[in-house]
C-alpha cells in the first residue's frame, strides 16, 4: 500500500501561532514526541527569524533520529545560509525555501514581475543544493496563483533540484474540488513532476484545511504538511491526527497508509497543549475531551451494545483511553443502570425506576451528573448497605525514617478483629491491615482526597474506588483526620462490596425495561 509522507509543521508554524512560542527545551521534548509518534518529516523552525530559533532548530537537528529534520527560508541568501548550518547536525537534514507566486504577492509584497520571481525561484534552489540534497520548494500563496505561471514555476525548481514541491493554500481560500484539481492539473501539465515528490500545506482560514489537505491527497499528493492540534497561523493549520485518522478509517477511498503509530497521537496533543499553553476544544476531532463522550440515551444504549454504532474510531487506537458515557438529562435507564453497577450497586427493578426519577430530577437542575451525586441518590432511601464491618480502632506509626504501620480493629457484630501491617505509606500499611482482616483482596484503582470545611481543622473526605475479582465499588469517609477518613472510606468500599456480592447471589441484577 502507498505510503503518505507526514510533514509535521507544529514546530514552525504551530508556534506562529499568537501565545505559542516555544523554548529550546520545549521544542527538542516534543520533537522527541513526533519521532515517537513516527512523522517522516520535523520542520523545526525559521533559523533566519531570532537566534533562539536558530539554536532551537540546530538543537532538534542533533537531538532526535530516524527523522528528516527541516528549516525554513525565504529565497535570500542569508536565509539559505542559517538554515544549512542550523540543520546541519541531523542525519537527514532538509532546507525548505520558499517565495510567493501568486499576483496579489507579487505586486503588493514583493514588487517584482514573473520573469524575476522565476528565476529567484530557481537560482534559491540551486544555491540551497550547495549545502543539502533534499531540498523543498513552496510557491507561497499557490491556489491563489495564476496556473500556467505555476507550473512553470514547478518545472524550473524541479529542473533546478528540488527534490520536493510545496503546494501551499496559504491563506485557506481553496474549495476541496477546486484544491484537488490544482494538484492533478500540476501533475499532469508539469513535464518533470516525476522527479520530485508534489506536498501540499492548507490552512484553515475557512475551516476546510483538512478537506483540502485529503482533496489534494486523493488528486495525487504524496506529501501533507500538517500540524498536531491544527495549531497554526491565524485560524491554524491542517490538523494531522484528523488526517492520519481520516486516510486509517477510509482505507476504502483513500487505499494509502502512514507511518504513524496511532497509539501516540492523544499524548502528543497533550503535550504540544500542555507546552504551548493553547487549549485544545472540547468538541475538537480525534483529541478533543468529548471526542469519545456520548450523553445522548439513545446513544449511549447503542454504545453498550455495540460501540460501532456511534463510534467510528476506538478510543484506544489514539491512545485516548475508554469512551465515556456521560450522564446528564439526556441519558437513559440503560447507562444509568451501567454506571451504578461499576459504582457496586446491583438494583432491583424498583430500586432502579425509584433511583432513576431521582436522577432525572437532579440531571434537570445540574449539566453533569457525576459519581458522588449517584451515591448520594442510591444511599439516599434507595440502599441500605448494611455495616458488616465498623472502624473500631486505629493507631498508626510513621515518620520518614521508619516504615509505616498500621493496627487496625474491626468490629463485626459483637466480635473485634485486629491486625498490624506496615506499608508504604500510612494509608497503605491500614488498607492492608483491613484487607487481613476482612479476607477480600482488593486492588485500589482510585484515591482522592479534599476537604469539606475551612480552616487547619478542616473537615476532609476520602473517596476511594476499589476492585476485587470483576465487582468495583466507590468508599468515602470523613473525619478531621485524614488517615481515619482513609480507613473509614476503606471499610465502606468493603462493605459495599460484600453487600454487592449478597444480592448477586441471591437474585442476581435487575433486568431492565427499556
Amino acid at each position: 500500500m502507498k505510503r503518505i509522507i507526514i510533514f509535521d509543521t507544529t514546530l514552525r508554524d504551530g508556534e506562529q501561532s499568537p501565545g505559542a512560542s516555544l523554548d529550546v527545551n520545549a521544542k527538542i521534548e516534543i520533537a522527541r514526541q513526533l519521532a515517537r509518534l513516527g512523522v517522516d518529516v520535523i520542520e523545526a523552525g525559521f533559523p533566519i527569524a531570532s537566534k533562539g530559533d536558530f539554536n532551537a532548530v540546530q538543537k532538534v537537528a542533533g537531538a532526535v533520529k530516524g527523522v528528516t529534520v527541516c528549516g525554513l527560508a525565504r529565497s535570500i541568501k542569508s536565509d539559505i545560509d542559517a538554515c544549512a548550518k542550523a540543520v546541519k547536525p541531523a542525519k537527514c537534514p532538509r532546507i525548505h525555501v520558499f517565495l510567493a507566486t501568486s499576483k496579489i504577492h507579487m505586486q503588493y509584497k514583493l514588487k517584482k514581475a514573473e520573469s524575476e520571481i522565476l528565476k529567484l525561484a530557481t537560482w534559491a534552489v540551486g544555491y540551497a543544493r550547495n549545502f543539502c540534497d533534499d531540498v523543498e520548494f513552496s510557491p507561497e500563496d499557490a491556489s491563489r496563483s495564476d496556473r500556467d505561471f505555476l507550473c512553470r514555476v514547478v518545472e524550473s525548481v524541479i529542473r533546478a533540484g528540488a527534490k520536493t514541491v510545496n503546494i501551499p493554500d496559504t491563506v485557506g481560500y481553496a474549495m476541496p474540488a477546486e484544491f484537488g484539481s490544482l494538484i492533478k492539473e500540476i501533475k499532469t501539465r508539469v513535464p518533470n513532476v516525476d522527479k520530485a515528490i508534489i506536498s501540499v500545506h492548507c490552512h484553515n482560514d475557512l475551516g476546510l484545511g483538512v478537506s483540502n489537505s485529503l482533496s489534494a491527497v486523493e488528486n495525487g499528493a504524496e506529501q501533507v504538511e500538517c500540524t498536531i492540534n491544527g495549531i497554526g497561523e491565524r485560524a491554524g493549520n491542517a490538523s494531522l491526527e484528523e488526517i492520519v485518522m481520516a486516510i486509517d478509517t477510509r482505507k476504502d477511498i483513500f487505499g494509502i497508509t502512514t507511518s504513524i503509530n496511532k497509539k501516540e497521537i492523544y499524548k502528543t496533543s497533550r503535550l504540544v497543549s500542555k507546552l504551548t499553553g493553547i487549549v485544545v476544544q472540547p468538541n475538537k476531532a480525534i483529541v478533543g475531551r468529548n471526542a469519545f463522550s456520548h450523553e445522548s440515551g439513545i446513544h449511549q444504549d447503542g454504545m453498550l451494545k455495540k460501540s460501532t454504532t456511534y463510534e467510528i474510531i476506538k478510543p484506544q487506537d489514539v491512545g485516548f483511553g475508554a469512551t465515556r458515557l456521560v450522564l446528564g438529562k439526556h441519558s437513559g435507564r440503560h447507562a444509568f443502570n451501567e454506571r451504578l453497577k461499576k459504582l457496586g450497586f446491583e438494583l432491583d427493578e424498583s430500586e432502579l425506576l425509584k433511583a432513576f426519577e431521582k436522577f432525572k430530577s437532579l440531571a434537570d437542575k445540574k449539566k453533569e451528573i457525576f459519581n458522588e451525586d449517584l451515591l448520594s441518590i442510591v444511599e439516599d432511601g434507595i440502599v441500605s448497605i448494611p455495616e458488616t464491618f465498623l472502624l473500631e480502632d486505629l493507631n498508626i506509626t510513621s515518620g520518614n525514617k521508619i516504615i509505616p504501620k498500621a493496627a487496625i480493629g474491626l468490629k463485626k457484630g459483637a466480635k473485634v478483629f485486629k491486625k498490624t501491617s506496615s506499608g508504604d505509606g500510612p494509608v497503605d500499611a491500614c488498607y492492608k491491615a483491613i484487607d487481613a482482616i476482612t479476607g477480600l483482596k482488593c486492588k485500589l484503582l482510585d484515591y482522592s482526597l479534599k476537604s469539606i470545611t475551612g480552616g487547619k481543622d478542616a473537615l476532609g473526605e476520602v473517596t476511594v474506588r476499589i476492585r476485587s475479582d470483576k465487582d468495583e465499588v466507590l468508599g468515602r469517609g470523613t473525619s478531621t483526620d485524614i488517615i481515619e477518613a482513609s480507613a473509614k472510606a476503606y471499610v465502606n468500599a468493603v462493605n459495599k462490596l460484600i453487600f454487592t456480592r449478597s444480592r448477586k447471589a441471591k437474585s442476581g441484577p435487575a433486568k431492565l425495561k427499556l
